[in-house]
Protein backbone atom coordinates (compact mmCIF):
# COMPACT_ATOMS: atom_id res chain seq x y z
CA UNK A 1 0.00 0.00 0.00
CA UNK A 2 1.68 2.98 -1.23
CA UNK A 3 1.64 6.21 1.31
CA UNK A 4 1.22 9.38 0.28
CA UNK A 5 3.44 12.13 2.52
CA UNK A 6 1.43 15.36 2.72
CA UNK A 7 2.96 18.19 0.84
CA UNK A 8 3.54 20.66 3.47
CA UNK A 9 4.90 23.13 1.06
CA UNK A 10 1.55 23.04 -1.18
CA UNK A 11 -0.50 23.63 2.23
CA UNK A 12 1.50 26.49 3.30
CA UNK A 13 1.82 28.37 0.07
CA UNK A 14 -2.44 27.71 -0.19
CA UNK A 15 -3.04 29.10 3.50
CA UNK A 16 -0.55 31.98 2.44
CA UNK A 17 -2.74 33.25 -0.37
CA UNK A 18 -5.93 32.26 1.31
CA UNK A 19 -4.68 34.95 3.57
CA UNK A 20 -3.43 37.08 0.91
CA UNK A 21 -7.05 37.00 -1.09
CA UNK A 22 -9.16 37.27 2.19
CA UNK A 23 -7.63 39.79 4.27
CA UNK A 24 -8.94 42.45 1.77
CA UNK A 25 -12.41 41.37 1.45
CA UNK A 26 -12.37 41.15 5.33
CA UNK A 27 -11.17 44.79 5.30
CA UNK A 28 -14.45 45.59 3.46
CA UNK A 29 -16.74 43.84 4.63
CA UNK A 30 -15.92 44.44 8.34
CA UNK A 31 -15.84 48.52 7.62
CA UNK A 32 -18.89 48.62 6.17
CA UNK A 33 -20.49 47.81 9.88
CA UNK A 34 -18.59 49.90 11.74
CA UNK A 35 -19.74 53.61 12.33
CA UNK A 36 -17.13 56.39 10.71
CA UNK A 37 -15.83 57.66 14.34
CA UNK A 38 -15.26 53.70 14.91
CA UNK A 39 -13.55 53.15 11.92
CA UNK A 40 -11.20 56.30 12.21
CA UNK A 41 -10.27 55.43 15.31
CA UNK A 42 -9.71 51.36 15.25
CA UNK A 43 -8.42 51.21 11.53
CA UNK A 44 -9.25 48.77 8.90
CA UNK A 45 -8.04 45.47 10.57
CA UNK A 46 -9.58 45.68 13.75
CA UNK A 47 -12.25 43.71 14.58
CA UNK A 48 -15.75 45.81 14.82
CA UNK A 49 -16.43 47.43 18.32
CA UNK A 50 -20.34 48.08 17.41
CA UNK A 51 -22.39 46.69 14.54
CA UNK A 52 -24.20 48.65 12.16
CA UNK A 53 -26.03 48.91 8.65
CA UNK A 54 -26.20 52.65 8.94
CA UNK A 55 -23.84 52.50 5.94
CA UNK A 56 -25.74 50.25 3.74
CA UNK A 57 -28.94 52.42 4.62
CA UNK A 58 -27.30 55.72 3.95
CA UNK A 59 -25.36 54.18 0.59
CA UNK A 60 -29.37 54.52 -0.54
CA UNK A 61 -29.81 58.16 0.97
CA UNK A 62 -27.11 59.38 -1.07
CA UNK A 63 -29.05 57.70 -4.31
CA UNK A 64 -27.54 54.43 -5.00
CA UNK A 65 -31.05 52.66 -5.72
CA UNK A 66 -31.17 55.26 -8.73
CA UNK A 67 -27.73 54.61 -9.59
CA UNK A 68 -28.07 50.75 -9.11
CA UNK A 69 -31.13 50.38 -11.44
CA UNK A 70 -29.23 52.98 -14.16
CA UNK A 71 -26.84 50.07 -14.38
CA UNK A 72 -29.31 47.36 -14.76
CA UNK A 73 -31.23 49.02 -17.26
CA UNK A 74 -27.06 49.83 -19.26
CA UNK A 75 -26.35 45.73 -18.70
CA UNK A 76 -29.84 44.41 -19.61
CA UNK A 77 -30.12 46.83 -22.99
CA UNK A 78 -26.26 45.87 -23.85
CA UNK A 79 -26.65 41.97 -23.29
CA UNK A 80 -29.99 41.82 -25.04
CA UNK A 81 -28.26 43.80 -28.27
CA UNK A 82 -25.54 41.58 -28.10
CA UNK A 83 -27.83 38.94 -27.50
CA UNK A 84 -29.30 39.81 -30.83
CA UNK A 85 -27.41 40.46 -33.06
CA UNK A 86 -23.84 37.95 -32.63
CA UNK A 87 -25.44 34.77 -32.77
CA UNK A 88 -26.68 35.34 -36.67
CA UNK A 89 -23.36 36.82 -37.33
CA UNK A 90 -21.10 34.37 -35.71
CA UNK A 91 -23.76 31.51 -37.89
CA UNK A 92 -22.93 33.53 -40.97
CA UNK A 93 -19.42 33.68 -39.98
CA UNK A 94 -18.47 30.16 -39.33
CA UNK A 95 -20.73 28.64 -42.51
CA UNK A 96 -20.64 31.63 -45.51
CA UNK A 97 -18.05 31.48 -47.26
CA UNK A 98 -18.69 34.85 -49.49
CA UNK A 99 -16.09 37.75 -49.47
CA UNK A 100 -18.73 40.17 -47.72
CA UNK A 101 -18.88 37.60 -44.83
CA UNK A 102 -15.34 37.84 -44.72
CA UNK A 103 -14.46 41.31 -44.72
CA UNK A 104 -17.28 41.75 -42.14
CA UNK A 105 -15.28 39.42 -39.59
CA UNK A 106 -11.73 41.26 -40.48
CA UNK A 107 -13.62 44.24 -39.78
CA UNK A 108 -14.93 43.05 -36.34
CA UNK A 109 -10.90 41.58 -35.68
CA UNK A 110 -9.92 45.15 -36.63
CA UNK A 111 -12.22 46.23 -33.91
CA UNK A 112 -9.99 44.34 -31.36
CA UNK A 113 -7.20 46.44 -31.84
CA UNK A 114 -8.55 49.50 -31.51
CA UNK A 115 -9.06 50.42 -27.18
CA UNK A 116 -11.46 52.87 -26.38
CA UNK A 117 -9.71 55.71 -24.82
CA UNK A 118 -8.51 56.54 -29.03
CA UNK A 119 -12.29 56.69 -30.45
CA UNK A 120 -13.51 58.67 -27.10
CA UNK A 121 -13.50 62.17 -29.14
CA UNK A 122 -15.22 60.86 -32.27
CA UNK A 123 -17.98 58.73 -29.80
CA UNK A 124 -18.38 62.17 -28.07
CA UNK A 125 -18.91 63.72 -31.42
CA UNK A 126 -21.65 61.14 -32.50
CA UNK A 127 -23.46 61.00 -29.81
CA UNK A 128 -23.99 64.65 -29.34
CA UNK A 129 -24.99 65.26 -32.81
CA UNK A 130 -27.45 62.26 -31.99
CA UNK A 131 -29.09 64.55 -29.55
CA UNK A 132 -28.50 60.94 -27.44
CA UNK A 133 -25.58 63.03 -24.84
CA UNK A 134 -26.59 62.78 -21.31
CA UNK A 135 -28.69 60.01 -22.12
CA UNK A 136 -28.65 56.06 -21.39
CA UNK A 137 -29.14 55.00 -24.93
CA UNK A 138 -25.92 57.21 -25.57
CA UNK A 139 -23.76 54.78 -23.10
CA UNK A 140 -26.07 51.59 -24.36
CA UNK A 141 -25.13 51.87 -28.15
CA UNK A 142 -20.73 52.49 -27.67
CA UNK A 143 -20.41 49.83 -24.93
CA UNK A 144 -22.46 46.97 -26.98
CA UNK A 145 -20.61 47.94 -29.90
CA UNK A 146 -17.19 47.31 -28.32
CA UNK A 147 -18.14 44.53 -27.34
CA UNK A 148 -19.58 42.80 -30.49
CA UNK A 149 -15.98 42.34 -31.66
CA UNK A 150 -14.69 40.09 -28.96
CA UNK A 151 -18.60 38.15 -28.87
CA UNK A 152 -18.01 37.23 -32.12
CA UNK A 153 -14.55 36.09 -32.61
CA UNK A 154 -15.65 34.05 -28.60
CA UNK A 155 -19.02 32.46 -30.14
CA UNK A 156 -17.92 31.99 -33.90
CA UNK A 157 -15.05 29.56 -32.36
CA UNK A 158 -18.04 27.66 -29.97
CA UNK A 159 -20.01 27.42 -33.19
CA UNK A 160 -16.68 25.88 -35.19
CA UNK A 161 -16.75 23.06 -33.29
CA UNK A 162 -19.97 21.77 -34.91
CA UNK A 163 -18.95 19.17 -36.86
CA UNK A 164 -20.05 19.07 -40.74
CA UNK A 165 -22.10 16.10 -40.42
CA UNK A 166 -24.94 17.44 -38.29
CA UNK A 167 -24.99 20.18 -40.92
CA UNK A 168 -25.21 17.68 -43.36
CA UNK A 169 -28.07 15.36 -41.93
CA UNK A 170 -29.50 18.62 -41.27
CA UNK A 171 -29.44 19.30 -44.69
CA UNK A 172 -30.74 15.91 -45.92
CA UNK A 173 -33.95 16.46 -43.82
CA UNK A 174 -34.83 19.49 -45.93
CA UNK A 175 -34.05 21.86 -42.73
CA UNK A 176 -33.86 25.98 -44.17
CA UNK A 177 -30.79 27.24 -42.90
CA UNK A 178 -32.77 29.24 -40.49
CA UNK A 179 -34.00 26.18 -39.13
CA UNK A 180 -30.57 24.93 -38.78
CA UNK A 181 -29.62 27.80 -36.47
CA UNK A 182 -32.64 27.44 -34.22
CA UNK A 183 -32.75 23.94 -33.86
CA UNK A 184 -28.75 22.93 -33.74
CA UNK A 185 -26.26 25.67 -33.63
CA UNK A 186 -28.26 27.75 -30.92
CA UNK A 187 -28.51 24.41 -28.45
CA UNK A 188 -25.33 23.24 -29.23
CA UNK A 189 -23.82 26.95 -28.56
CA UNK A 190 -25.44 27.36 -25.30
CA UNK A 191 -21.98 27.53 -23.74
CA UNK A 192 -20.49 30.22 -25.94
CA UNK A 193 -23.94 32.11 -25.63
CA UNK A 194 -23.75 32.11 -22.12
CA UNK A 195 -20.11 33.28 -22.26
CA UNK A 196 -20.98 36.37 -24.33
CA UNK A 197 -23.92 37.46 -22.16
CA UNK A 198 -21.45 37.00 -19.18
CA UNK A 199 -18.89 38.98 -20.52
CA UNK A 200 -21.15 41.85 -22.12
CA UNK A 201 -22.82 41.92 -18.95
CA UNK A 202 -19.46 42.82 -17.31
CA UNK A 203 -18.17 45.30 -19.57
CA UNK A 204 -21.31 47.01 -18.92
CA UNK A 205 -21.62 47.08 -15.29
CA UNK A 206 -18.07 47.65 -14.62
CA UNK A 207 -18.08 50.50 -17.20
CA UNK A 208 -16.32 53.74 -16.96
CA UNK A 209 -15.19 55.78 -19.73
CA UNK A 210 -18.71 56.02 -21.65
CA UNK A 211 -20.71 57.16 -18.67
CA UNK A 212 -17.85 59.41 -17.59
CA UNK A 213 -17.66 61.23 -20.86
CA UNK A 214 -21.72 60.31 -22.27
CA UNK A 215 -23.68 61.62 -19.02
CA UNK A 216 -23.60 64.71 -16.87
CA UNK A 217 -26.48 64.37 -14.78
CA UNK A 218 -27.35 62.78 -11.51
CA UNK A 219 -30.43 61.25 -13.03
CA UNK A 220 -28.26 59.21 -15.59
CA UNK A 221 -25.33 58.38 -13.17
CA UNK A 222 -24.58 54.74 -13.02
CA UNK A 223 -22.78 52.98 -9.91
CA UNK A 224 -19.32 53.31 -11.07
CA UNK A 225 -19.88 57.29 -11.12
CA UNK A 226 -21.95 57.19 -8.17
CA UNK A 227 -19.19 55.84 -6.13
CA UNK A 228 -18.18 59.64 -6.07
CA UNK A 229 -20.78 60.90 -4.18
CA UNK A 230 -18.56 59.75 -1.04
CA UNK A 231 -15.95 61.85 -1.57
CA UNK A 232 -16.72 65.36 -0.48
CA UNK A 233 -14.28 68.34 0.04
CA UNK A 234 -14.34 67.36 3.52
CA UNK A 235 -12.92 63.77 3.34
CA UNK A 236 -14.45 60.76 2.48
CA UNK A 237 -16.63 58.60 3.65
CA UNK A 238 -14.87 55.14 3.85
CA UNK A 239 -17.53 52.81 5.47
CA UNK A 240 -20.30 54.43 2.98
CA UNK A 241 -18.27 53.90 0.23
CA UNK A 242 -16.98 50.12 1.01
CA UNK A 243 -20.77 49.57 1.38
CA UNK A 244 -21.62 50.75 -1.59
CA UNK A 245 -19.01 48.77 -3.44
CA UNK A 246 -19.95 45.65 -1.55
CA UNK A 247 -23.27 45.90 -2.99
CA UNK A 248 -22.25 46.90 -6.41
CA UNK A 249 -20.53 43.61 -6.02
CA UNK A 250 -23.23 41.30 -4.90
CA UNK A 251 -25.08 40.51 -9.09
CA UNK A 252 -21.44 40.06 -10.17
CA UNK A 253 -20.37 37.73 -8.02
CA UNK A 254 -23.56 35.85 -8.50
CA UNK A 255 -23.30 35.80 -12.18
CA UNK A 256 -19.72 34.50 -11.46
CA UNK A 257 -21.55 31.46 -9.35
CA UNK A 258 -23.98 30.78 -11.71
CA UNK A 259 -22.19 30.76 -15.07
CA UNK A 260 -18.70 30.40 -14.53
CA UNK A 261 -18.30 26.97 -16.02
CA UNK A 262 -20.18 28.35 -19.19
CA UNK A 263 -17.39 31.27 -18.87
CA UNK A 264 -14.24 28.98 -18.93
CA UNK A 265 -15.57 26.72 -21.64
CA UNK A 266 -16.50 29.33 -23.61
CA UNK A 267 -13.66 30.97 -23.63
CA UNK A 268 -11.77 27.91 -24.10
CA UNK A 269 -13.23 27.88 -27.39
CA UNK A 270 -15.42 24.66 -26.39
CA UNK A 271 -18.77 26.35 -25.84
CA UNK A 272 -20.32 23.93 -28.50
CA UNK A 273 -18.92 20.43 -27.46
Amino acid sequence: MTRHRPNWIAGIGSVFWLLLVGLPIYVMVASTVQTRPGYTQNGPLALPDTFTLDNYTSAFSEGFGRYFLNTVVVTVSVVAIVLLLVPPLAYAIVRSRSWLTSGVFRLFLLGLAIPAQAVVVPIFYLISKANLYDNLLGVILPTAAFCLPVCALILSGAMRDITSDLYEAMAMDGASPGRVFVRLVLPLSRGGVSTIAVFSALQAWNGFLFPLILTQSDETKVITLGLYNFQTEHGVNIPGLLAAVVLSMVPVLLVYLFARRALVQGLMGVGGK
